[in-house]
């Protein structure tokens, strides 16, 4: 018996991957299924790839005074030996857009000095901005934090790249200057929006390992639709959430993955993300060959669709008391097939429970919360708003690897959070980034 559990154990942890856990899609490698490697739970679409009927589409629109004009005329004379001159004239034109070649553009501050008859020595001012004999200025600066903090490149690689596109190379520690700048004149702007966010009616919440030095630590975000806050501590928990102190005064509804430590803000009311059940359901219905687990993926998806399609965006009374009818159908169905498993006499602690047991517990435990997005216009059915900040960090970690320092994390999280909220509001992030190394950073709307 117990070998047969360990074989079932091992078997589960096999099948993983990014359809049916929380692994990312990274971690899948050879788990894929060879006989579908599509591994994706959404629904199949009958649409055709590529651009839908009515799409606007985004190209190259030619414009009526172009910068520069190279004209293309025909021979002087026809093949018939007559000239050409004075011949009625037709033109067709096509336009090609490039960018120029860049090079630095170097400023000289002088300041002069001048002696009155009187003895007197006047001398003017250097700008405030201008404080060391040569020195980077705003542009500069804000492409490298772009590129760093936006783009995701590396400190080294964007060095390079400063000196091959621009002409303007910088050091690792020029680099990691202008990063520190940044911190520095942006980190008041992010305790607004953090203050901001803990009087959200919605707030969406999330947290994700990070390798800083060869040690796990965690990026934890709050978002809603239009602001996005990141920070950084060696835990996840309670610990985490004192010493960060955004989400302590959360009263609104609160969006998260089901985490217990979640459970500790009993102020706020709470929402679950299906989009983790839909996976965790995959896995019972496609490792554990459990038909219930299906038909609860079906049931989810089908009242996602209808708020979705509802132009109050929440389903009919009577429509959301047949879904949870169903619902609570296929709970039992699930809970015959995943009994609680009993303690083994003479083995000390608790009793091991399986995964599907515990999604059950959690499933009719909390099926307010599963189901909250059916009935409050306002909560949507996944925590995409705060997963979707999770994933940059994800990919600033798998090109450089790690960060080298805990301050180093910190300082990504104060420039992310920044940006991320202005990337949301539709707010050109360079041009913010060169007003803000200039000395007036652009402020986000905070409603």
């Amino acid at each position: 018996m117990e070998l047969e559990k360990t074989v079932a154990e091992l078997q589960g942890k096999l099948g993983l991957n990014s359809s049916n856990s929380s692994l990312p899609p990274s971690k899948d490698g050879f788990n894929k299924s060879k006989s579908n490697k599509n591994t994706s739970i959404r629904d199949t679409s009958t649409k055709k790839s590529g651009g839908q009927e009515g799409h606007p589409g985004t190209t190259l629109s030619p414009v009526a005074n172009p910068d520069k004009v190279i004209p293309h005329h025909p021979p002087g004379h026809c093949d018939c030996g007559l000239s050409l001159a004075g011949a009625q004239v037709k033109v067709e034109t096509r336009q090609v857009f490039d960018i120029p070649p860049v090079k630095p553009v170097i400023t000289e501050h002088q300041v002069f000095e001048t002696v009155c008859q009187c003895g007197k020595v006047h001398r003017g001012q250097f700008p405030a901005e201008v404080k060391a004999s040569v020195q980077y200025g705003p542009v500069a600066k804000a492409t490298a934090v772009s590129l760093t903090c936006q783009e995701m490149l590396p400190i080294n690689r964007t060095g390079q790249l400063m000196g091959t596109m621009f002409c303007l190379p910088m050091s690792d520690a020029a680099v990691l200057n202008a990063q520190n700048e940044a911190q520095w004149l942006l980190s008041p702007i992010v305790d607004a929006i953090a203050k901001a966010l803990k009087t959200a009616p919605v707030l969406h919440a999330d947290e994700t390992g990070m390798n800083v030095g060869g040690k796990n630590k965690w990026v934890h975000i709050a978002a809603t639709a239009m602001l996005t806050w990141m920070g950084a501590h060696n835990k996840r928990g309670k610990e985490a959430f004192d010493a960060l102190g955004i989400l302590g005064q959360a009263t609104g509804i609160l969006i998260h993955d089901g985490l217990s430590s979640y459970r500790l803000f009993d102020e706020a009311v709470h929402g679950l993300c299906n989009q983790h059940h839909l996976r965790e359901l995959n896995f019972v219905a496609t490792q554990m060959n459990q038909e219930w687990a299906g038909h609860m993926m079906t049931l989810l998806r089908t009242a996602c669709h209808e708020v979705n399609a509802s132009a109050a965006n929440v389903l009919p009374v009577e429509r959301l008391a047949y879904f949870r009818l169903v619902y609570e159908v296929l709970l039992l169905d699930g809970e015959a097939v995943n009994p609680k498993a009993e303690k083994e006499a003479g083995k000390r602690g608790k009793a091991k429970q399986g995964k599907a047991y515990n999604l059950l517990l959690r499933l009719r435990g909390y099926a307010d919360d599963v189901w909250r997005f059916a009935y409050d216009p306002n909560v949507p059915f996944t925590n995409n708003i705060a997963e979707q900040a999770v994933r940059m960090n994800k990919v600033k970690q798998k090109v450089s690897g790690c960060f080298r320092s805990m301050e180093g994390l910190e300082k990504f999280c104060v420039i992310r959070s920044y940006l991320a909220t202005l990337h949301k509001q539709g707010v050109n992030i360079f041009a913010a980034l060169i007003q803000t190394f200039a000395g007036s950073a652009p402020m986000p709307q905070f409603l």
